[in-house]
């Protein structure tokens, strides 16, 4: 393992440091908007803002890539989102960081395109699955690290926002000295949404409901800490709380997805989920079963991603699976900007547990369809199924259909061996 993360350690750096830079934003805007005065509802608008510039880097950053290379596209993006960090103090108003952020999420969605594509050249069919694995493993320690380093500044002044500027300036640093140009990135055209849903019912309407779930909760969370009067450092322990459960759930429930009837164990996730989030609905504000909700509410979440993936695969030969991969990371993308939007009206109307009542509900929505789709059809086989694929909401199309073929080659590599005597 260690010869392995060798060869790509500098790629693994920079993704640390960047995610360390864009993890701070994310919770920034929060504390910094509850102190200008911004309404749930206008921080909703500028959290679905940034997911719509995501969605749009992804379809639009292969194209440049094309154009004029790896290397230019990465400096040109790291540089205008380093930019853009700095400016959020500059100008305090909801017309300047709604655009703001739909600019972040476009240069971050193509700077995991590029990352990501560079990536996948330094791996080999031996190394992927490990490759992917620290990749996602790296992702996940930075946006936890972010929080931590958000309790040594205060979020009332442009501090923190030059600090994450400044981390995202440095993981540039490693990536571009250690990677080399690579053949442009080709990413499959996604399936259309009416042969994706014909296909995989319950992977597109999940996929749907979990992409309104993930944004919730990472941009919603700070907003929800900051109205419940929460001092900063109990927000970035919320927040880090929301994501530190994947690194706990993924691997049971990745082992538990190839030995189980994929459709059981989505409902078993989305009803924990649905649990977790009904628990903090009920829970005083201050108490510390809020941070034990988070931790089962957010930990369910990546792994759900991971299996509607893998579900939705298991219908499909494998010529068809990158760009039904494609067409789930665009729904998930739909549900990210709807998301935020439906919970800032929530949370204006009803109060902050607003932020609970429509992740319970939309939990217990997967849930419940899931339930009904086992209705509709006969359980697949788990020895028909595909390999369990680890990977992260905020992951570019390139790495979903790295991870879908890598699973593939898994499952067909598993079928060919002898059984043992």
């Amino acid at each position: 393992m260690i010869s392995v993360l060798g060869s790509v350690w500098a790629l693994l750096l920079g993704t640390l440091l960047i995610m360390l830079g864009n993890g701070m934003q994310f919770t920034l805007i929060g504390l910094r908007g509850d102190i200008e005065g911004f309404s749930a509802g206008a921080l909703a608008v500028i959290t679905s803002g940034y997911y719509i510039g995501f969605l749009s880097g992804a379809r639009v950053t292969p194209i440049l890539i094309r154009r004029v290379g790896h290397v230019r596209v990465f400096a040109a993006l790291g540089s205008i989102m380093s930019a853009g960090l700095i400016a959020f103090p500059l100008i305090t108003e909801t017309w300047a960081w709604t655009p703001l952020r739909l600019i972040l999420g476009f240069c971050m969605s193509g700077v995991y395109v590029a990352a990501e594509s560079w990536l996948n050249h330094a791996a080999t069919n031996d190394t992927r699955g490990k490759i992917l694995s620290a990749y996602m493993i790296a992702q996940t320690l930075g946006v936890i690290g972010a929080q931590w380093l958000l309790t040594f500044g205060d979020a009332a002044t442009s501090v923190l926002f030059i600090v994450a500027s400044i981390l995202v300036s440095l993981s540039f640093g490693p990536i571009l000295l250690s990677a080399t140009p690579t053949p442009a990135v080709s990413v499959a055209r996604p399936m259309s949404l009416r042969q994706l849903f014909g296909i995989a019912p319950l992977a597109t309407v999940g996929t749907f409901f979990l992409g309104s779930i993930y944004a919730t909760q990472s941009g919603m969370g700070a907003v929800f800490g900051t109205q419940i009067g929460l001092p900063t450092p109990q927000i970035a322990f919320f927040v880090a709380m929301l994501f530190a459960g994947a690194l706990f759930l993924q691997y049971p429930i990745g082992w538990l997805s190839d030995v189980l009837d994929r459709r059981k164990l989505i409902f078993a996730a989305a009803a924990m989920g649905a649990g977790a989030c009904a628990l903090g609905l009920i829970t005083d504000g201050r108490s510390e079963m809020l941070f034990v909700a988070a931790f089962l509410a957010g930990g369910v979440t990546t792994p759900l991603y991971s299996l509607f993936l893998a579900y939705a695969n298991d219908d499909l030969p494998a010529d068809d699976m990158p760009a039904a991969s494609g067409g789930l990371v665009f729904i998930f993308g739909l549900g990210a900007i709807a998301g935020p939007l439906l919970s800032g009206w929530a949370m204006q109307s009803l109060g902050p547990h607003g932020f609970w009542l429509v992740l319970t509900l939309t939990f217990a929505g997967i849930a419940l369809y899931a339930l009904y789709r086992m209705t509709q059809r006969p359980a697949i086989q788990v020895e028909d199924t595909e390999s369990y694929l680890t990977v992260l909401p905020t992951t570019s199309p390139v790495a979903v259909e790295v991870a879908t073929s890598w699973a593939v080659e898994k499952a067909e590599a598993s079928q060919d061996d002898p059984p043992a005597e």
